[in-house]
């Protein structure tokens, strides 16, 4: 596989701070590699109060196809972007935002979808389950609208913040008339399908997303962190029964998606 990069390489930047526990690239480079194309996605560890002259920056440059978006910077570049996506608007998040020749950007979310075409092509099945997430920040946002699209018949959304998580859950009642959408404490009891869509379980020392006591034989646990491999949780669902479900399949699950949106021309 022919991984040169010459004056034509599209370049793509992966925002993130901190950024050494960054994966995408190598899968994203990889399927570049597979594919034929001629892109690069390189690691860019920007701090939140230098983000928006960053992207301001990267307005100007023409090799640019566009950025895709990690922790921390999910909801702040969704401002920064000139338009957005009926998914990333209703929202109010982006992973990714491609670069159109004026310098504008136009933004979109992939992580529900790529969380559950994850799901997916592990064998698992989402409809009619009732599910406990963890979280409602950015990641959490796009999982959220995915699980209720793809057919859970709840979904309890656990937060630190709980007006952050009620604020979610009112806005997917109003897209989703009818669906059980509701908040709850981060207690997995009587949920079958239990996502850490938070950051806990990156740093060592990091609290469990959910009381261990709480997590039942046969449940689907799945993660968001992608960096260790087997986080805590991962290691503990398996102690007790439950099926593990890794957080990088959420990045595998959404690699194709991201390529076509980046490097494809609108309408292609």
């Amino acid at each position: 596989m022919d991984r040169r990069i010459t004056g034509t390489t599209r370049v793509i930047v992966h925002l993130a701070y901190p950024s050494h526990h960054l994966r995408t690239p190598k899968h994203f480079n990889a399927y570049c590699a597979q594919t034929g194309l001629d892109a690069v996605l390189v690691p860019w560890q920007v701090a939140p109060e230098n983000l928006s002259a960053a992207f301001d920056g990267l307005r100007r440059i023409e090799s640019l196809a566009g950025v895709i978006v990690t922790i921390p910077h999910k909801t702040s570049v969704a401002g920064l972007c000139d338009s957005l996506s009926e998914t990333a608007g209703f929202l109010g998040v982006a992973n990714v935002a491609r670069r159109l020749p004026d310098g504008r950007f136009h933004g979109e979310m992939f992580d529900g979808a790529g969380f559950v075409q994850g799901l997916m092509r592990e064998g698992h099945v989402i409809q009619g389950r009732k599910a406990l997430l963890v979280g409602a920040g950015g990641a959490a946002t796009g999982i959220a609208e995915a699980l209720v699209r793809g057919g859970v018949t709840r979904l309890a959304i656990a937060n630190r913040s709980a007006e952050k998580a009620e604020e979610l859950a009112m806005r997917l009642r109003g897209a989703f008339a009818g669906r059980d959408i509701i908040t709850a404490p981060a207690d997995a009891t009587g949920f079958d399908l239990i996502v850490n869509g938070t950051s806990l379980g990156m740093k060592p020392g990091d609290a469990m997303p959910v009381p261990a006591e709480t997590l039942e034989a046969g449940a689907l646990v799945a993660e968001v962190v992608m960096e260790p491999d087997v986080t805590p949780l991962l290691r503990l669902a398996a102690e007790r029964g439950c099926v593990a479900h890794k957080g990088v399949h959420m990045i595998t699950g959404q690699i194709e998606l991201l390529a076509r949106f980046l490097l494809e021309e609108p309408g292609a």
